[in-house]
């Protein structure tokens, strides 16, 4: 399988050139001007548009069991939406609960991705409880290539742990040279908060924020980076929200901690008023961290630009509207999250590129190349070089649409960027050398994605 993309400007690793792209059969062979084109081979022309390498979102949950259902997504509707919106890679939070063992949930999650998706894929080895047979499982998985974990410092009672678990966890990662990622929020604050609400009748989606304030989360972001100094370990904190929340993670930052921090596409864009709206229609959008007062938006991009937010994610987790009105009279019952694997890359670049916000390169490293070198993928992935997979993603610029449920490819019956303005879209993607999308259709194999040993 050969193919040469010809008189695209390609977009990589800070740089900005004009070449073609070489491909055989997974991997790129050649890049630069004016390649001649081999007998047989597939030619795309790729004038007027840009040429990035295939984005990553390193924090999605397809299949997650949570309060009570299931996350609506399969890793077949699931990844063929992440492609078709410019994701070739994903990194899933395969989060067992609290009484289920690593080694089963292991079992569960790699047997219903495999066969399934159509982008390549990894996991983060969600660390629930702390015990002999929880250590000997997370030694054997990273052996075979699993070199993140994740914790939740809330959710008590379902994935959250407690100090000498946290502790225990972060010891082994830097023993073993694991990243650790971490759900910033304090546990305890968080109960307390939602009893206290619940009993004054506060029941509606509007009183989720409240319940778990800015400064919970500031809290919660300040006590990881303790444990990371204590430990020596290397920490990520997952889908930042607030400006107070940056400030702890700078701090620690400023004194040496080995802290990354993400933040997601729904709280650049979104903020908590969507969520305060009547019944089910502010349910659709409660997720945790919450959707925080809009004045928090404009730091959260100032710190993406400048690089001090390493990352853009999704946090994806797709409940549809019947499992939203689970929560019709409590609003600690609705499930947390919202889609948005489909919409990351077009909303970044409408809103960050196209906006002014932030520079292409910027937007590059952010969704894609920064992921691989923190998650152990770069250079076979988040880069356009020689050698590197053939995950490349051709961007329209010039395209011009609206995100609609209708035409929405994710499992899910509402969207929480219904209407949102797009101003680009992928025009053709491939996933290690073959095309997937075209135009905004998957056109690729259904199981092709494999298994990423990091």
């Amino acid at each position: 399988m050969t193919l040469l993309i010809q008189h695209g400007e390609i977009i990589s690793d800070g740089q900005r050139y004009r070449a073609d792209i070489l491909v055989e059969g997974e991997t790129i062979r050649r890049i630069g001007p004016d390649l001649e084109v081999p007998e047989g081979a597939q030619v795309i022309d790729a004038s007027g548009k840009y040429i990035f390498p295939g984005f990553i979102d390193p924090h999605v949950h397809i299949h997650l069991p949570f309060m009570g259902t299931f996350a609506k997504d399969t890793h077949t509707t699931g990844s063929q939406a992440a492609l078709i919106g410019g994701t070739t890679t994903f990194i899933e939070m395969l989060a067992p609960a609290g009484t289920e063992e690593l080694a089963s949930g292991w079992k569960t999650w790699t047997q219903m991705a495999e066969g399934h998706s159509a982008s390549d894929y990894s996991f983060h080895l969600g660390v629930t409880r702390w015990d002999d047979e929880t250590e000997a499982t997370l030694r054997g998985l990273v052996a075979q290539g699993m070199k993140s974990f994740k914790v939740f410092l809330a959710y008590k009672g379902a994935f959250g742990i407690d100090d000498h678990a946290l502790y225990q966890t972060l010891k082994l990662a830097r023993e073993l040279g694991v990243i650790v990622t971490a759900h910033c929020e304090n546990a305890e604050l968080v109960a307390e908060l939602q009893q206290k609400l619940l009993a004054e009748g506060k029941t509606g989606p509007e009183w989720h924020e409240p319940s778990r304030p800015e400064a919970v989360e500031a809290e919660g972001t300040a006590h990881f980076a303790t444990f990371l100094e204590m430990t020596g370990a290397k920490g990520y904190v997952v889908h930042l929200s607030n400006a107070r929340a940056l400030e702890a993670a700078l701090k620690a930052k400023d004194r040496g901690v080995d802290l990354s921090v993400e933040v997601v596409i729904p709280h650049l864009l979104l903020d908590k008023t969507y969520a305060e709206r009547p019944g089910v229609e502010g349910a659709k959008y409660v997720m945790s961290p919450p959707l925080r007062d809009k004045r928090n938006q404009d730091p959260l991009w100032e710190a993406l630009e400048r690089g001090q937010i390493d990352t853009v994610a999704t946090d994806h987790c797709p409940f549809d509207v019947a499992q939203k009105h689970l929560g019709d009279d409590d609003f600690t019952r609705i499930p947390n999250g919202i889609p948005a694997i489909e919409d990351r890359v077009n909303l970044l670049y409408t809103y960050g590129v196209s906006r002014g916000r932030l520079s292409l390169e910027r937007f590059v490293d952010a969704a894609s190349t920064r992921a691989a070198q923190l998650f152990g993928l770069y250079p076979r992935k988040g880069t356009v070089q020689v050698g590197s997979d053939a995950d490349l993603v051709i961007y329209d610029p010039a395209y011009r649409g609206t995100i609609s449920t209708r035409t929405s490819h994710v499992n899910n019956d509402y969207s929480g960027f219904e209407g949102f303005e797009i101003d680009g879209r992928p025009s053709v993607v491939t996933v290690r050398g073959q095309v997937a999308v075209q135009d905004g259709a998957f056109v690729g194999d259904p199981a092709r994605g494999q298994l990423l040993r990091r």
